[in-house]
């Protein structure tokens, strides 16, 4: 059996431990279980009574139901696993999964609520469930999210759906492996797990087959990166946190024990477990591993694998290999040739000597012919000697008139060869003049590429010097623009004044500081919205349909007035002084001060919701005593595209040395590039044409609308649309670190929850000048 009945009978105790089972249907199970391992052989077994229908689970989920946050539902469709660490349902995301960049389908898994019911308890299951999401490999099942069903107060993690069976299941089906098999499931997860620990200084922590994933498409997915092993940890009778616990049975003995970083000696010792289970069928040890207990060997290693393999799973973690691939590695090199491969090597000597004296014959057989060849040749010579002796006579008498015949055609051959030298000589000087007239055409050949290269490249410094030309002409044409709008305004004590650069700043009242720098935007019209080509391309590169009907209609907007907008996001340090002067406090799961990644004081500020950010330009307001507010969402686009009517102020495509976005995917044929995982610091890319930094990418900028699903009834004037639509949630610009290129376009629109924050959410800032 690939199972032993041992084996169900502590994964049953397991559940009911964790009070996810019943103690009758514990004892109902293990009954049954203990009934067909120990039947008598022969009998027939009693046909297993129904179980009755249930319509929910242990955890009072049922199909069908919804769950999760208001703003963001999941309906659960089917049960796909349940064991000591809650459920794995698939589910149907309802309503945020464009948002997050993922499938419609996903697999949600269940915690119990007893699990995550403290403070301490929940911001583990955060940590873990955002270290997880950073996570990025091909054999790693990828994480998205978190949330919490306010109805059970369960905690649930959003991960990545897959169709296909764990390695238990495949194992229930198939029995004992062999060797080949065997390399062929684990190199996958010995190059996710040196992946993790590479990248990320990750350790698993909890291998085990049914964290082995076989997915219908052939690949192979490791689930559960550490986050169950943590929270069932953090939920223990004592409330100790103990980082390098697993599964019992795969569990190494110095689990845990408290080791500050976990090693990677944990997973070799559970994959070396699974490789002794895979071959045998059964678990080397029990629960309660002792050091000096020793398994038998399996019948399918040599003794130098079976040493390797002991080597695995020793009792003292030094003695282990230093990773799972380097235990793959050496199980490899010991194996010596099989029986099979040494019968090979004895036919292919065999058929070489055979070879060998089947040349040496034809050799000899070929000699003896050489030898009768020479003494029929020696024959032949005798006897023409003797007819040349009979000859000779006649030769003498011939001689003198062969001599004047030979002298003859001694004169003819030397008149040949002259004239085929003189001919040869021709030839050889033709030769020569073709090759050296070639030679003089390629030599001008690559002159005139090398001179078109230099007049390539001085056309293409001219083109760049003439655009920035153009581009400082606009610069200049925009600031005597600006002046004059400005000169047409009533002077006040208050009138915006901008730099040489157009850079305003106001002063505090108080002389304590200055507000952030400002870029002033002229008046004008342009056309909102996508075109059918931008839209044609956008969902060639992935884009939703649905998604792209927000961008509809395409209409005209008029900015008639002139207003000052944020030449960056808030920074870090400015948010840092609001909250030090207002003594604001964050009530969002996201800290702005450590979001994950690192950010100083010139890293746009994220984890600040709509609410806040209304907190904010008041406070600023105030402080200046000029009006500042967050931009509509037509001033937003106007802005951001600067007079462009492509996809992007920078042209109909966009690499990462133009924006900060997940470099792993591309748009219109753009270039693939970097994934920093992270903002980055403001300035780092070119601003667009009207001087404003960041409008593509890093994060996510709120604006004052309120989220509709179209431009239908909305307003042409570049006020915003505060009527209507769904009033818990604001209108999101620009895209972020986080998402694929095709969510930076100028047109894009995205919605959140207006008391929400997010480590991919800022905001810039708009001053009213009149």
């Amino acid at each position: 059996m690939m199972q032993t009945a041992r084996d169900r009978i502590r994964e049953l105790r397991a559940l009911h431990d964790d009070g996810l089972l019943s103690l009758q249907e514990f004892d109902r199970r293990k009954n049954a279980i203990l009934d067909a391992e120990y039947a008598p052989p022969g009998a027939v077994t009693a046909q297993p009574q129904p179980l009755p229908v249930r319509q929910g689970t242990e955890l009072g989920f049922m199909t069908g139901q919804e769950i999760g946050p208001q703003n963001r539902r999941y309906r659960l469709e089917r049960l796909i696993a349940m064991g000591g660490m809650g459920q794995v349902w698939q589910a149907t995301d309802l309503a945020t999964h464009a948002e997050l960049g993922h499938s419609e389908m996903v697999a949600l898994k269940i915690l119990p609520p007893q699990l995550t019911q403290s403070a301490t308890h929940a911001k583990l299951l955060i940590e873990e469930a955002t270290q997880a999401r950073r996570l990025a490999h091909e054999n790693i099942v990828r994480v998205y999210e978190w949330a919490q069903d306010p109805a059970t107060s369960s905690y649930f993690i959003i991960m990545e759906y897959l169709e296909g069976q764990d390695l238990d299941a495949y194992l229930a089906a198939q029995g004992k492996l062999a060797l080949d098999a065997i390399y062929r499931l684990l190199l996958p997860v010995a190059e996710a797990l040196d992946y993790a620990w590479d990248k990320h200084k990750l350790v698993h922590r909890d291998i085990k087959p049914g964290n082995v994933y076989l997915t219908s498409h052939g690949d192979v997915k490791l689930l559960d990166f550490g986050i169950a092993s943590r929270v069932r940890n953090a939920g223990s009778s004592l409330g100790l946190q103990t980082p390098n616990a697993g599964t019992a049975g795969y569990r190494a003995p110095e689990a845990g024990t408290h080791q500050r970083q976990p090693s990677r000696t944990l997973d070799v010792y559970a994959v070396a477990v699974m490789i002794y289970q895979l071959l045998e069928g059964r678990m080397p040890f029990d629960t309660m591993r002792t050091a000096d207990f020793h398994p038998s060997p399996p019948q399918a290693l040599q003794p130098a694998q079976w040493q390797v393999l002991q080597q695995g799973f020793a009792y003292l973690a030094e003695q282990r290999p230093a990773s799972v691939a380097a235990l793959l590695q050496a199980l490899r090199a010991a194996a010596g040739p099989s029986e099979e491969e040494l019968a090979a090597q004895a036919r292919e000597a065999e058929q070489r000597e055979q070879q060998r004296q089947a040349e040496l014959a034809a050799a000899q057989a070929a000699q003896a012919a050489k030898q009768e060849q020479q003494r029929a040749e020696a024959e032949q010579r005798r006897a023409q000697a003797a007819q040349l002796a009979q000859q000779r006579e006649a030769e003498a008498r011939a001689a003198a008139a062969e001599k004047a015949r030979l002298e003859q055609q001694r004169k003819v051959m030397e008149a040949r060869q002259r004239a085929e030298a003189e001919a040869a000589a021709q030839a050889r000087k033709q030769a020569l003049r073709e090759q050296l007239l070639a030679r003089r055409e390629a030599d001008a050949q690559q002159a005139r590429a090398e001179r078109a290269e230099q007049q390539r490249k001085a056309a293409q410094l001219k083109a760049e010097a003439a655009y920035r030309a153009e581009q400082e002409r606009h610069r200049k044409q925009q600031a005597e623009r600006h002046a004059a709008e400005l000169a047409a305004l009533r002077p006040t004590a208050g009138s915006p004044v901008a730099d040489a650069s157009g850079v305003l700043r106001d002063r505090f009242l108080d002389g304590t500081g200055v507000g952030p720098d400002l870029v002033l935007i002229p008046t004008g019209r342009f056309q909102m919205g996508s075109n059918e080509v931008e839209r044609a391309a956008a969902i060639k590169s992935g884009a939703q349909k649905a998604w792209l009907d927000r961008e509809l209609p395409q209409h005209w907007v008029g900015i008639e007035y002139s207003f000052a907008l944020g030449r960056f996001p808030v920074t870090v340090g400015q948010w840092r002084q609001f909250a030090r002067a207002t003594g604001w406090e964050s009530l969002s799961d996201t800290d702005w001060r450590a979001p994950g990644f690192a950010q100083n004081d010139e890293h746009p500020v994220v984890g600040v919701s709509w609410v806040d950010a209304q907190k904010y330009v008041a406070w600023l307001s105030e402080q200046t005593g000029q009006t500042y507010r967050l931009p509509s969402e037509a001033e937003w686009e106007y802005a951001c595209r600067a007079g462009t009517r492509t996809a992007f102020s920078m042209g109909d495509t966009i690499s990462t040395e133009q924006a900060n976005y997940d470099g792993n995917y591309t748009y219109n044929n753009g270039p693939r590039g970097a994934f920093l995982q992270g903002t980055n610091k403001l300035g780092t890319f070119q601003p667009n044409p009207w001087g404003l930094f960041d409008m593509h990418g890093n994060v996510w900028e709120w604006t004052q609308d309120v989220v509709h699903e179209n431009y239908e009834g909305a307003p042409a004037d570049g006020s915003a649309w505060e009527q209507g639509g769904d009033r818990a949630r604001r209108v999101l610009r620009g895209g972020s670190w986080l998402y694929n290129p095709r969510y930076l376009r100028s047109a894009v629109r995205n919605g959140f929850s207006a008391v929400l924050a997010n480590d991919i959410v800022g905001f810039r800032v708009a001053r009213k000048l009149v």
